[in-house]
């Protein structure tokens, strides 16, 4: 029996970043078994980003010895920042490994991480697409000893005679536990453990500094001992806290934003049972009868990344500049690498506003028709990443080929157009009103459907 494509659609915007119509016709005669089954498979092995070298960016210090001026060292790490960025964008647009990209993206929020430093920004990046489907447990031990988080949360300033807590504090707040399940004790007695986690200055490598590690016994969560930093970590993985902290961040990632609290304990009970097994817990959450529910279809506020990759992807539209994607993701508000803080971006609903959902509705027509499009920027960007590409009042410099979509999509009556490209419908005034407008074509009709702000839903 076919599987219906609603379900197809459902599926790839929650484990992807949305499919075409073309495709999801050729999925519609495997079982949802099948498809469920194929997207985890094609993600199981990662391939990593490495467009960013070590030797890119010298040592500030060497640099500046060198004779590179304060100027020319920031331009140079905003333009491999910017590459970054870039080189993730084209790598999420192209992918066959939808769901691990997908994954990497929720990892690339839940430890959010600005630093200016654009290798160490891709190692982290790749640790979270190594770990996107294994143990959290070692995700979070990898993370915590990477370069990125330990410069952007000061634990290389965490020294015995000088704990510093704000490793400690992020990593219980916002990493495992949630705010309100530890004491300030907790962190202080916690930042001692992590005292000696740091980074060597030549190689820029982890590098635990026994001398600086505080080795006396401290008491952490009513435990005594002579701890160390992957001690706290294992605690902090003992607590069903935790694994109920992700699983609730997950289930409003993957099935919706308004919680189901009886499914997210019963998730969250299968993920400590299965020893923070992640792959388990996303196959265990699209394989639920509930997943396909229609109160769970369409109701998710598309991420600027879902928006931007998907609609790329769902019109295979061709870029003669990346960098548009680049400004149109400080427009939208939500720049990869470039978090607002070490909470990461809400999401939801605060990821629209007058001025977001008004270009959301304008970008599907410039983009698929490459005309100009005018807006204003939304991040407040003080290293002035991408002032020098401006797009307002010229062409964007895109390419869609129309041809192949027209004909898959000939004969098929609006109310069908609409179920294609929408996962939630429209308003029947807004259905009507353009149905009444008998001089649109199927392109353009196409053009209205995705310029809708139910476009925006996922």
């Amino acid at each position: 029996m076919p599987t219906p494509l609603s379900q197809i659609f459902h599926l790839y915007s929650r484990l992807g970043f949305g499919i075409s119509y073309a495709e999801a016709k050729l999925l519609q005669q495997k079982t949802l078994t099948e498809i469920v089954n194929n997207l985890i498979v094609s993600s199981s092995i990662p391939t990593y980003l490495n467009d960013i070298k070590k030797e890119d960016i010298p040592n500030r210090k060497d640099a500046m010895e060198e004779g590179m001026n304060k100027k020319e060292f920031q331009q140079l790490v905003n333009e491999k920042l910017q590459e970054l960025n870039i080189a993730w964008v084209k790598k999420i647009i192209s992918t066959k490994s939808n769901l691990v990209e997908k994954q990497t993206l929720f990892w690339h929020n839940h430890f959010a991480c600005r630093i200016r430093d654009p290798f160490a920004m891709q190692e982290l990046n790749n640790i979270h697409r190594k770990f996107a489907f294994g143990s959290f447990r070692d995700l979070l031990v990898e993370v915590s000893k990477s370069p990125a988080m330990i410069l952007y949360l000061n634990n290389q300033q965490n020294k015995k005679q000088h704990p510093n807590e704000n490793f400690a504090r992020e990593v219980m707040e916002l990493f495992t536990l949630g705010r309100g399940n530890y004491t300030e004790n907790d962190i202080k007695e916690a930042a001692r453990a992590f005292t000696g986690w740091t980074i060597n200055k030549d190689t820029r490598d982890f590098e635990f500094k026994e001398k600086q590690h505080d080795a006396d016994e401290k008491i952490i969560f009513n435990q005594k001992g002579n701890f160390g930093g992957e001690d706290v970590i294992n605690m902090l993985i003992s607590n069903k806290q935790t694994a109920y902290y992700i699983t609730k961040k997950m289930y409003k990632y993957y099935v919706n934003e308004t919680i189901n609290e009886e499914r997210v304990k019963q998730l969250a009970d299968f993920y400590y049972q299965n020893q923070y097994n992640t792959g388990a817990l996303i196959k265990k959450i699209v394989t639920s009868a509930w997943f396909f529910d229609g109160e769970n279809m369409g109701c998710n506020i598309k991420s600027p990344i879902d928006y931007l990759v998907g609609l790329s992807r769902q019109f295979s539209i061709t870029y003669s500049n990346y960098k548009l994607i680049f400004q149109l993701q400080r427009n939208l508000g939500m720049q990869l690498f470039f978090p607002p803080n070490v909470a990461g971006w809400p999401g939801g609903k605060l990821f629209i506003d007058s001025s977001t959902l008004l270009l959301r509705m304008k970008l599907p027509s410039a983009l698929l028709n490459n005309s100009e499009l005018e807006v204003a920027e939304k991040i407040d960007d003080p290293d002035d990443q991408a002032k020098e590409y401006i797009f307002t009042n010229k062409k964007l410099e895109t390419e869609v080929n129309w041809t192949p979509i027209l004909e898959e999509t000939k004969g098929l009556e609006f109310d069908k157009l609409l179920k294609i490209y929408l996962l939630k419908q429209p308003l029947l005034k807004v259905i009507n009103k353009i149905k009444s407008d008998t001089a649109l074509g199927q392109k353009e009709m196409i053009l209205k459907i995705v310029s809708l702000p139910e476009y925006s839903l996922a």
